[in-house]
């Protein structure tokens, strides 16, 4: 199951690496840039929802036990 941040950190990674290629087709490196900071963002923000889903399983498996 996917949480919120792990499916918004993966959106703004694609976000961030259309952002990054349409900066180089327009010759933008600003542009280009920012797309390399949001797929930064995206990918930090998709670590913190996998660690959380981690944590879920790990506590649903302890009830288990």
């Amino acid at each position: 199951m996917k949480n919120k941040d792990q499916v918004k950190g993966a959106l703004k990674d694609i976000g961030g690496k259309i952002q990054e290629e349409a900066g180089k087709l327009a010759g933008s490196t600003t542009q280009q840039v920012k797309g390399l900071k949001n797929q930064a963002k995206g990918k930090l923000q998709k670590g913190v929802g996998d660690l959380k889903e981690a944590v879920h399983d790990l506590k649903e498996a302890a009830k288990k036990a």
